[in-house]
């Protein structure tokens, strides 16, 4: 059986500001081309979103895709695995990751970072910004 799914019937979006899912990309308009850039992603900036076994994100995964080309660079994909399940059950673990993120990488061309991050209730959720290269 083949499905045919738009990008928009996977990811949803939101102002950031009102909607605890939405990845929040903060790095700089303008860069300059082959210095390192470094991108902050986090999940509920303004509205906290939980952190428990039960309601949690999962990972976050952070794309690039140079104008004029056909296909976005993967820039990587970050796990986070402690929602404070322990072998008492859970919640009950003193230990919890948090849902952001920090990285680097450089490029030649202008572009679109995307970010999505995955809750394991409410699904997937995308964001994108425009960087200009000079």
């Amino acid at each position: 059986m083949e499905t045919s799914i738009e990008t928009g019937e996977l990811f949803q979006k939101a102002d950031w500001k009102k909607e605890k899912h939405v990845p929040v990309i903060e790095c700089p308009d303008t860069i300059k081309a082959e210095e390192l850039c470094e991108v902050k992603v986090s999940i509920g900036k303004e509205i906290a979103h939980p952190n428990t076994t039960e309601h949690h994100i999962a990972w976050i995964s952070l794309l690039f895709k140079p104008c004029d080309e056909k296909f976005p660079y993967h820039i990587g994909q970050f796990l986070f695995n402690a929602h404070g399940a322990s072998v008492q059950g859970p919640n009950t673990s003193t230990v919890y990751t948090n849902h952001s993120i920090i990285t680097s990488f450089k490029t030649s061309k202008s572009g679109t970072i995307f970010a999505s991050g995955y809750c394991n209730i409410h699904g997937l959720w995308l964001s994108s910004k425009d960087i200009i290269v000079e």
